[in-house]
């Protein structure tokens, strides 16, 4: 009987440690070359130099429903880069807001000496059909969708913690994608990401009026009118500069002009450090205050060549997850715009009067608030972008930190030492891994 008893025993911990281990053995087993090649939604693949970081590197192609919901409408081919670490390394998933742009370890993959996964964003670049954009199956439950099924791919060569992230506007899409599929990952960290509430959040315009201090938001309006007052000597200079570079204006080369005056306080507060002591004084020529707005505006913001990669941004932004807009008022009587200035000028040929959809946001935001755990939301504490920040709740566990002066290039390598040190400590507790290189 005793013996009877040890056999079955012994057969359990055998049958215990075949199940513990069994993930171990088949990463042992595979190679990163037979994983792309075995997996059937992948229709092509190829060896690419991504980082001297990894071990080797592969770009490939995943099909992918147009619509998840209706796969009768047919299938695209998205882009991703897959980079291999080891399997005993946790795995990062770099979710793209647009084009893929880049194949290099980030910053994360860096501190835990993970492997990573870089997926483009749907419908931009090559990731889409290739006739035409089937705009109404751009939303925020596709793209996590497609998010969810490469993840999930992967996820049984990958037994190590998994964590997403994204800047801007991937790191709203991490956001995103977490709140629909929590459980694909342990860990999300989103940087700069806005939760918006509508195409124009007014959230933004009280930023604009509360940042800073009152003398340099002053400096940036008076020199904002001074371009306004100047128009008729301005305009001319940005009508040569145009037929220079061949630059076409859907709304117009006028209204175009006016609209990139809206655009500087908000350029200025999202990608320069406070910078009001640079502003040329109001009395400078017209070349010196022409050359500063051009500097730290950028007119091709507005410029058809320059929308078209990035018309699916709007498209989003203007139906589901949100923009921001000008508040014409505060220029009365030097423009003819007025109220809200919106970014409908953007939209697709057929789609000129969209209604924004705020049931996905109100989604998200309430998911933030009471579910959103094992998130690190990390923003530019002077940044335009941080006017419309997350905004997790005391339920979740959740962890926001704001960059004290920094902008939209917030990473975590220009926290000062103190944050570095809460940031790194939050990954290791959370990642189960101990960050070697601070």
């Amino acid at each position: 009987m005793l013996k009877w008893l040890i056999m079955i025993k012994t057969t359990f911990i055998i049958l215990l440690l075949c199940f513990l281990y069994a993930p171990l053995a088949a990463q042992q087993s595979v190679t990163p070359q037979e994983i792309v090649s075995n997996i059937t939604a992948i229709d092509s693949f190829r060896v690419v130099h991504a980082d001297d970081f990894f071990e080797e590197s592969y770009e490939f192609w995943f099909r992918q429903p147009i619509d998840h919901a209706h796969p009768e409408k047919g299938t695209f081919s998205q882009r991703v880069i897959y980079s291999h670490k080891g399997f005993d390394r946790p795995m990062v998933v770099e979710l793209e807001g647009y084009a893929l742009w880049s194949m290099s370890a980030n910053e994360i993959t860096q501190l835990l000496s993970a492997n990573q996964l870089t997926i483009e964003h749907r419908f931009f670049d090559g990731s889409r059909p290739t006739d035409s954009i089937p705009w109404s199956s751009l939303t925020v439950r596709n793209a996590a969708a497609d998010q969810h099924r490469i993840i999930q791919a992967f996820k049984k060569f990958y037994s190590e913690k998994w964590l997403t992230t994204g800047i801007s506007k991937g790191g709203q899409t991490t956001i995103f994608h977490r709140s629909l599929y929590p459980t694909d990952v342990d860990v999300s960290v989103p940087y700069v990401a806005p939760v918006n509430y509508s195409a124009t959040d007014e959230r933004v315009q009280l930023f604009l009026d509360t940042v800073g201090t009152e003398g340099c938001r002053s400096k940036i309006h008076d020199f904002q009118e001074e371009l306004l007052k100047r128009k008729e000597h301005l305009l001319p200079m940005l009508e040569k500069l145009a037929a220079k570079n061949e630059w076409k204006f859907k709304m117009g080369i006028d209204k175009a002009y006016d609209l990139s005056v809206f655009e500087f306080s908000f350029a200025l507060w999202q990608w320069v450090h406070a910078d009001c002591e640079t502003i040329p004084p109001l009395d400078a020529s017209d070349e010196d205050i022409f050359n500063y707005w051009d500097t730290y505006t950028g007119f091709t913001f507005f410029e058809e060549g320059s929308t078209q990669p990035h018309r699916p941004f709007f498209f989003q932004g203007l139906t589901e997850i949100g923009m921001y807009g000008y508040n014409a008022d505060e220029f009365k009587g030097l423009t003819d715009f007025t109220g809200m200035v919106g970014f409908e000028w953007t939209l697709p040929e057929g789609y000129g009067n969209v209604e924004f959809n705020p049931g996905t946001m109100v989604y998200v935001d309430k998911w933030v608030k009471e579910r959103g755990n094992f998130m690190l939301y990390l923003y530019g504490g002077q940044d335009a972008w941080s006017a419309t920040a997350a905004a997790p709740g005391e339920e979740t566990n959740a962890v926001r930190l704001f960059n004290p002066g920094k902008n939209h290039s917030t990473r975590i390598k220009n926290y000062p030492e103190h944050f570095k040190d809460s940031i790194y400590s939050v990954l290791e507790n959370w990642m189960e891994v101990k960050i070697k290189e601070k």
